[in-house]
């Protein structure tokens, strides 16, 4: 069975995961097996695709026949076997052990000299095309066993602590490089001859004692000695009646397999020795200890000594009462209890025990009157026999030992605190002690409470004489979130427990003793009582907040302090202690960090950096916040507040029991003292045109502390009302910035500044121009970067001005004048001469810039006409309106196609000589001059009569508008004359249809008048 474990090891071992080629792999061979012994190979496929349960077939290849394939098993085709191994197949001698869907054993029960060869493990192919290895091969080869292992059979007879020694041969003739090892077993009588190892020796000559020999190995009472090549000795010093039986010697022979696992191959037992050990018997005596006079309900410990006897003797012991056997227990510690004490047993009211080899314990827990009598025990010295069974050797009874019950008498009750203080502070636990004196017997105590302006107690605990507690209801509910305990110190002794406190626990408390009578009707009872007070949290707690640097300077440490004053200090009860924070120009305070009892830590959100620059320290009464790299937002007012909980673990989760606030304490953050000092002399330099040069700026003193500096740098012309020009300037993060005047790529590439070190600046200026000539000067700011990412200037001082001239060369240019040829006109063109007084060296070449200053404008530079005729415009939206050439070698001209009346102003020129440098193509200025600035206004040109109606806007827009309105007007009486005429023709109709109607009416009325008149003159 440990061989084939050992083949599943190391199969598992070469078991592993492989993804879409499939790979067999069997044991690595040779395998060298013994002749008549078990075989086991190890193959598994990885890769596969389809069902995970692979299927396996087994072939050999003998040395006879080595390419010819011979089938031995297979997991898919029942017919796959041939008749060579057909029969060892169909009995078992041959089967394949499946470990896992893609892992085998191929097990032979009994190898053959025959059966080497070269054997095959073949998986059938599941995969939807084949890739990888199908098979794969090891070889086997069986050698003859070798091994020998004999040993003389005897019987031998010894006492008990004699010497004993065996010895057994074992040897090996393998031509193969192999391991032995022996070991020695024992086979007991009765023990359905379950052999047990005494020693044994490994392949790897190492001495091994067996389990139940180890204690005797160490003690060097057992040892396996070698005596030469092949002989072996077993050394027992002092026998024991246990080594009694059947004595063997077994060699196994064990070989290294190329995967370097130890594998066996052979094993062989001697013949067996018989040794029988007579067991030595020594006198001895009994003795038994027990109380004569106990009091009913108490204990009742019994003990049976045995005095003399063997070193380490088998004792079994018997218990009787009144002369009749009550408890027995055997040498092995089994217990038998007659039926009475049977129940009392498995009520928990005695127990029997063997408290050593020579100690046996009878034990009543609550002594009555049926406990009052005669006891005395017997140990017996026994031996097992070869069935098994106890022989007792010799048998010794103690004398007898009477116990009589004590009866009771009056008690005394005494109540105290534990502390002796009958004060205790909230949330601290209060002990009470309840003693009575007088004979031992069995009490029971009821604890009763009177809180303070009540007089109806309330019961608090109570514990019966057999030990069960009962808690009021009150005090049950409490236990939820406290402690509420009572226990029995000793016989009289009963301590309770409230913890934590409340201030309504306050008052006087009862303490009721009871014993409980044998002979009367009702208990007998003793009262003591004592009054407790328990002071309040709150009345003691104090808080201050202090800092011994309230006015704290910009990027500085300051410290703040909680102190808290109590009386209860020594009580250490966890405090919860919240930093509160009032910015300034606020009414609200926030939370700052919240140190909890528990030890964890919650901060606030309010001061975003507030967390990786503070420092929380925390002791019992003491709390201290150290916020580094101080910045304005930290300015304002500060508290604490401390809130009080139980020291109770089950009520970590209450509310506080006090809490304090700390008065306020204002933090006022000042800027440092600047202490920025640059140097202020003025100083002038002259250098030759087109050379370069460095302007300094050397910083005397700074202010303390990680500060970085912002340099500017100024330049003024020499021109006269001339303004400071910013050429550029590095902030405190290094970042370069250049004015307005100086952003082209020509002014950036000769101005550039480096700082040289902490204290010392420069500006560097390239091929020096005599544009370049004027004061400059530096200006130095300190400025100190917060840790929330704002910055804050401290300072600025500015250094003295030097003036920067430019040696004569040599040559030299005349401007003469500039003017123009003829006045300027609006909407006309207009030329601006400038000439110079001589044409100059005939190397030289001449630019020319043309300036412009207009009322309400600073001096804006129009066009530069280049030495090599390239035109540069300083405003792209002139390019078409302004122009400009070379007239003669002397005259340069400006020229205004369009003349505008914005164009009146101040004009003149700038005239720079270049004469070409040592390197080729490289030219350099030599000198240049400015014209005088001339007035150059412009005439509104002569007014035609549609130029004066396009020059009116408002005349414009009358001409525009007025004839649509006529216009409209016309429409609209043209509309109304049409609407009058149609009504005045529709009138005239009627009246046509009208008028005979109104002839017909009035010759009616000539008739009725004519009528009248008849009348009247009859």
């Amino acid at each position: 069975m440990a061989h084939i474990l050992h083949v599943a090891s190391l199969f598992l071992l070469l078991t592993k995961l492989s993804i879409g080629q499939r790979e067999v792999t069997v044991q690595k061979g040779p395998l060298f097996r013994a002749e008549g012994y078990s075989v086991s190979i190890a193959c598994n496929v990885i890769g596969h695709q389809g069902p995970s349960k692979q299927h396996f077939q087994w072939s050999v290849y003998l040395p006879t026949a080595p390419t010819q394939e011979i089938q031995i098993i297979s997991t898919l085709d029942a017919t796959f076997t041939y008749a060579l191994y057909a029969q060892q197949v169909r009995s078992g001698g041959i089967y394949v052990e499946r470990i896992r869907g893609n892992s085998v054993l191929l097990h032979i029960a009994k190898v053959q000299l025959k059966d080497s060869g070269e054997y095959e493990c073949h998986t059938p192919n599941t995969d939807k095309k084949y890739y990888g290895s199908y098979s794969a091969k090891t070889r086997l080869i069986v050698i003859p066993d070798t091994l020998s292992a004999t040993m003389s059979p005897q019987t031998l007879s010894k006492k008990e602590g004699e010497a004993l020694e065996l010895t057994c041969e074992a040897s090996k003739a393998t031509a193969q490089h192999t391991h032995l090892s022996v070991t020695w077993y024992l086979t007991q009588d009765g023990e359905g001859r379950q052999a047990t190892e005494i020693i044994s020796l490994s392949k790897d000559f190492t001495l091994i004692p067996g389990p139940s020999f180890t204690k005797r190995f160490a003690a060097g009472e057992v040892q396996l000695h070698k005596l030469g090549v092949a002989t072996f000795r077993l050394a027992i010093r002092s026998l024991q009646p246990s080594d009694q039986g059947q004595l063997f010697c077994e060699a196994t022979e064990w070989i290294q397999d190329p995967d370097e696992t130890w594998t066996l191959i052979t094993r062989k037992q001697t013949d067996r020795t018989t040794l029988r050990i007579q067991a030595s018997v020594l006198d001895f005596q009994v003795n038994i200890t027990a109380q004569s006079m106990v009091t009913p309900g108490n204990p009742l410990e019994l003990v049976c000594l045995v005095v003399g006897s063997g070193r380490d003797p088998q004792l079994q012991g018997v218990w009787l009462f009144n002369g009749n056997e009550v408890a027995h227990i055997d040498a092995r510690g089994v217990l038998d209890l007659k039926r009475d004490y049977r129940e009392r047993a498995s009520q928990g009211q005695l127990q029997v025990s063997k408290l050593n080899p020579k100690a046996f314990c009878l034990k009543i827990f609550s002594v009555g009157p049926e406990d009052e009598g005669t006891y005395s025990c017997a140990v017996e010295e026994v031996v097992r026999t070869q069935t098994g069974s106890w022989h007792v050797l010799q048998r010794k009874q103690s004398p007898d030992s009477c116990v009589h019950l004590r009866n009771p008498a009056a008690r005394n009750v005494a109540l105290s605190t534990k502390s002796k203080q009958q004060a205790v502070w909230e949330g601290e636990a209060l002990t009470l002690l309840c003693k009575a004196d007088g004979a031992k017997s069995p009490l029971s105590v009821e604890w009763w409470h009177f809180p303070q302006s009540q007089m109806q107690p309330e019961l608090v605990a109570g514990m019966d004489q057999d030990g069960t507690v009962q808690l009021g209801t009150s005090y049950k509910e409490r236990n939820n979130h406290g402690n509420t305990r009572l226990e029995k110190i000793d016989w009289a002794t009963f301590q309770l427990e409230i913890a934590p406190t409340a201030v309504t626990d306050s008052g006087i408390y009862d303490c009721w003793v009871s014993e409980r009578s044998q002979n009367q009707a009702r208990d007998r009872s003793w009262t003591q009582r004592l009054t407790v007070t328990v002071k309040s949290l709150e009345s003691s707690l104090q808080v201050k907040l202090m800092s011994r640097h309230p006015q704290v300077t910009l990027a500085n440490t300051f410290g703040l302090s909680c102190i808290v004053e109590a009386g209860f200090s020594h009580l250490g009860v966890p405090l919860t202690v919240t930093w509160q924070f009032q910015p300034a120009r606020s009414q609200v305070f926030h939370p700052l960090v919240r140190i909890a009892h528990n030890g964890t830590v919650e901060w606030g959100a309010f001061l975003s950096q507030f967390q990786k620059k503070t420092k929380v320290s925390q002791s019992s009464l003491y709390s201290q916040l150290l916020i580094h790299d101080a910045t304005e937002e930290e300015a304002g007012v500060y508290r604490c507040q401390v809130e009080v909980y139980s020291r109770n673990p089950l009520d970590t989760s209450g509310p506080a029991r006090a809490s304090a606030i700390s008065h306020p304490l204002m933090i006022v953050i000042t800027l440092p003292e600047n202490k920025l000092r640059v140097n202020s002399s003025s100083q002038v330099e002259e250098i030759f045109i087109n050379s370069n040069t460095d302007i300094e700026c050397s910083i005397l003193s700074q202010s303390t502390g990680d500060l970085h500096l912002a340099i500017t740098w100024y330049f003024s012309p020499m021109s006269m009302n001339a303004t400071w020009l910013t050429i550029l300037k590095m902030d405190q993060t290094n970042v370069i910035k250049y004015g307005d005047e100086f952003r082209t790529p020509q002014r950036k590439q000769k101005f550039h500044a480096e700082k040289v070190s902490q204290d010392l600046f420069q500006l560097h200026i390239l091929s020096v121009e005599e544009s370049d000539q004027g004061k400059y000067l530096c200006a130095v700011e300190e400025w100190l970067l917060s840790t929330n990412g704002t910055w804050c200037k401290l300072g600025e001082k500015k250094s003295g001005a030097t003036e920067l001239k430019l040696r004569p060369t040599g040559s030299k240019v005349r401007v003469s004048k500039v003017y123009w040829t003829e006045n300027a006109t609006e909407h006309r063109e207009a030329a601006i001469r400038c000439s110079m007084e001589s044409s100059g060296s005939p190397a030289s070449l001449f630019s020319v810039m043309w300036f412009r200053s207009r009322e309400h404008s600073g001096r804006n530079m129009l066009v530069h006409l280049q030495y090599d005729g390239l035109l540069e415009y300083g405003d792209e939206g002139l390019r078409g309106h302004v122009s400009c050439y070379r007239a003669s070698p002397t005259d340069f001209v400006l020229k205004l196609h369009r003349v505008e009346i914005e164009d009146s102003g101040m004009y003149w020129c700038k005239v720079t000589e270049w004469q070409p440098h040592s390197s080729p193509g490289m030219w350099v200025s030599q000198a240049s001059d400015e014209s005088q600035h001339v007035v150059f206004p412009v005439l509104p040109s002569e007014l035609t009569f549609l130029s004066r109606i396009c020059s009116s806007t408002p005349l414009l827009y009358f001409l525009f508008i007025c004839p649509c309105i006529l216009f409209l007007l016309l429409l609209i009486s043209l509309f109304c004359l049409y609407h009058k005429a149609r009504e005045l023709s529709a009138l005239r109709l009627k009246a046509q249809k009208e008028k005979p109607l109104w002839i017909d009416m009035k010759g009616a009325e000539d008739w009725m008048a004519m009528r009248r008149e008849e009348e009247e003159d009859n």
